[in-house]
């Protein structure tokens, strides 16, 4: 026992800790990929961390379903999240790693870039498990403490003095004070509670004086809106039958204004064809097919595009998107997610997946759908080798946007589409402006349609201001915030993507260990120093790199 305690001492010698009180240089709090590599960052510039997770397992959606990466211009993707995908690259050069299909049968196939580069030695396509095991790596190689199922006390928890996180705590009781604290959450719980300003929902096209912003009614940049006319009633053209279910009653509202709606959540599944590893798709308790009703429709109008995000992972499996006006996305149901409590978000999870396992099962088996349909799905199933604890299904729901900070600079569509110069760059991006559908709503005719679902390219990958990860220095010294970044609707559309999330995380840390070297807020260490570190550590700044 004293072996084992001593041992614990020296991995973690520069934490102090008694039963419920932990302290460290940095604490962050989340479990996701940009937590990670937030923590590797720091220990590797010689600080202490921990890592106080909600979460069981770690990596976010990297490890919950999206292993069909959205890279954009991957040449501007560097630091750990290169070595993430460099990682993965390694894993599948083995032949252990192909279980289920053979390495040449495996098509290649990315999301705007091959799957594996071998020229960079780099793969932006896995299975989940494979994300999380490197995540794991990641913890164990840099004796990272990580503290799961610890829920941030969102009342109480955060003690503040003179304008700086001291310490927060958790539903357990447990009390973990730091020097510099980074929320990496896909929700901003931690940043909320430090009171630190932060908009839920789409700004006014007014706001930012932008163009993508706010309500986007008759805007069609993808192919996930009703192209053929379909009626919103029980009873096609007869507005007294009432509405068919997952059509919004509310008013859509007008082009370019703010509202406090969000773009739909989904599951990322993970699938397979591979008889000897797929759970077949079985009916959720209280399965209702009326309220699949609208796809029946979508199939009578001629649509046949069911499979078109079936996107291909290893080993016969996909990572199944969102694809059409009515699919997985569950439009119009997270509104209150955000903000809600944890019993709140728990439930609406649960919705999630109820709507989702009910269309799973309403494909494969309602007669409605067409024959040829229903016998494809019946090829397919959950992967029986992944999320073996959760049922096969995601242990994470795809939280495409929650709050996002307004703190020191505000990203927004100009800086992403390269109208005006960044300042003070500590990473790149480059997706499009990328947001999926906010509403659906009954048009002036009684037709249904989705709005929300915008896709503008930039002309060049972009820089990431260092301001968007720090709030004012009026409301917190010591916080860094790399996932709910300070952005608008339309910026954070491209900044949102997991690679993006593993740079700023990374930069994120950098920045936390200048702060505490320095004696400095956050706000005001130098920026010079900071580009230095990151540039050391491989990451792409500007274009000029």
């Amino acid at each position: 026992m004293k072996f084992i305690l001593s041992l614990f001492l020296l991995l973690y010698c520069t934490v102090s800790f008694s039963q419920d009180y932990y302290q460290s240089d940095i604490i962050i709090y989340g479990g996701t990929s940009a937590a990670i590599t937030a923590a590797v960052q720091a220990k590797k510039l010689g600080k202490s961390v921990i890592v106080v997770s909600p979460d069981q397992h770690l990596g976010g959606l990297s490890s919950g379903g999206l292993g069909f990466t959205d890279t954009g211009n991957k040449s501007v993707i560097g630091g750990l999240a290169r070595e993430f995908y460099h990682r993965v690259y390694l894993h599948y050069q083995t032949d252990s790693a192909w279980k289920w299909q053979k390495r040449e049968e495996y098509g290649n196939k990315g999301q705007g870039t091959p799957a594996m580069d071998g020229e960079n030695r780099t793969m932006w396509i896995f299975e989940p498990h494979v994300a999380e095991r490197i995540f794991e790596d990641f913890v164990a190689e840099n004796s990272i403490l990580v503290m799961r199922d610890e829920w941030l006390d969102r009342t109480t928890g955060v003690r503040k003095e003179d304008g700086r996180i001291k310490s927060i705590k958790t539903l357990s009781g447990k009390v973990f004070e730091g020097k510099v604290f980074i929320d990496a959450t896909y929700e901003g719980d931690l940043m909320a509670a430090a009171e630190v300003s932060y908009h839920v929902g789409r700004e006014s096209n007014a706001t930012y004086g932008e163009t993508w912003n706010g309500v986007q009614i008759g805007v069609y940049q993808h192919r996930h809106y009703f192209k053929n006319p379909v009626s919103a009633y029980q009873i096609p053209g007869d507005p007294t039958s009432g509405l068919l279910p997952e059509i919004s009653s509310e008013p859509p509202g007008v082009n370019g204004q703010g509202d406090t709606r969000i773009q739909a959540y989904t599951f990322r599944l993970a699938m397979s064809r591979n008889p000897a590893n797929r759970v077949p798709f079985e009916k959720p308790e209280n399965y209702d097919p009326a309220r699949y009703e609208l796809l029946a429709r979508v199939y009578e109008t001629g649509w046949d595009e069911t499979f078109d995000k079936f996107d291909p992972i290893p080993n016969l499996k996909t990572d199944t998107n969102n694809h059409g006006p009515f699919s997985t996305d569950y439009i119009g149901k997270n509104y209150e997610y955000p903000e809600a409590r944890y019993s709140e978000r728990e439930a609406i999870i649960k919705d999630h997946e109820i709507y989702q396992k009910g269309l799973l099962y309403f494909l494969s088996h309602d007669p409605q759908v067409p024959q040829k349909v229903r016998d494809k799905m019946a090829q397919w199933g959950l992967a029986k080798d992944e999320f073996k604890d959760n049922g096969n299904w995601p242990h994470q729901i795809y939280v495409r946007e929650a709050r996002r900070m307004i703190g020191d600079y505000v990203m927004t569509e100009y800086d992403v589409l390269g109208d005006k110069e960044v300042p003070q760059p500590i990473g790149m991006g480059s997706y499009s402006l990328d947001s999926h559908n906010v509403q659906r709503f009954v048009t002036e005719d009684g037709m249904v349609q989705n709005e929300g679902d915008i896709g503008v390219h930039p002309k060049n990958p972009y820089s990431i201001s260092y301001g968007t990860l720090i709030p004012k220095k009026s409301e917190c010294e010591n916080l860094l915030v790399p996932v709910c970044v300070s952005s608008s609707h339309t910026a954070f559309g491209s900044i949102r993507m997991e690679p993006v999330f593993m740079i700023l995380g990374q930069s994120a840390a950098a920045a936390a260990v200048l702060a505490i070297e320095s004696g400095l807020s956050v706000q005001d260490i130098s920026y010079s120093k900071l580009e230095s570190i990151l540039l050391q550590e491989n990451q792409i700044l500007s274009l000029k790199y």
